[in-house]
């Protein structure tokens, strides 16, 4: 019986520095992508559409919060739980925090096969 509860106890340690080793590998793979792959380039891999649109817009009106909103977003794609964001995803992400994120506005008219502005238009019936 002695025996027995010995053995157990030998491959429960075994098991538990097994574990211990795979997890310490998997944390230290984790610091090695972090360190060797800039933020920028992390951002560039999750976003999609026009994301870097409102992402330079957030980051032009709002620079303080957008650091920590980008510190957090690098945390979150290094462990894997962000795998994409769309440019409306991020504008949702901002007004839910907050911040109302202001897009430049273009209209723009097709006449005759030409694309147009609104003012351009404007002007050619002032004419």
């Amino acid at each position: 019986m002695l025996s027995e509860d010995l053995e157990l106890e030998l491959i429960r340690r075994k098991r538990l520095l097994e574990l211990q080793r795979k997890l310490k590998e998997k944390e230290a793979a984790k610091e090695s992508v972090e360190e060797h792959e800039p933020p920028q380039r992390l951002l560039d891999r999750v976003f999609e559409g026009r994301a870097w649109e409102v992402w330079n817009a957030a980051e032009a009106q709002y620079p303080k919060v957008s650091a920590k909103v980008k510190k957090a977003l690098i945390e979150l794609i290094s462990q894997g739980k962000v795998k994409r964001i769309s440019g409306e995803q991020l504008m949702y992400l901002f007004k839910k925090i907050g911040l109302q994120v202001r897009l430049p506005t273009k209209i723009r008219i097709i006449e005759s096969g030409e694309i147009k502005t609104l003012e351009e238009k404007l002007k050619e019936n002032r004419l």
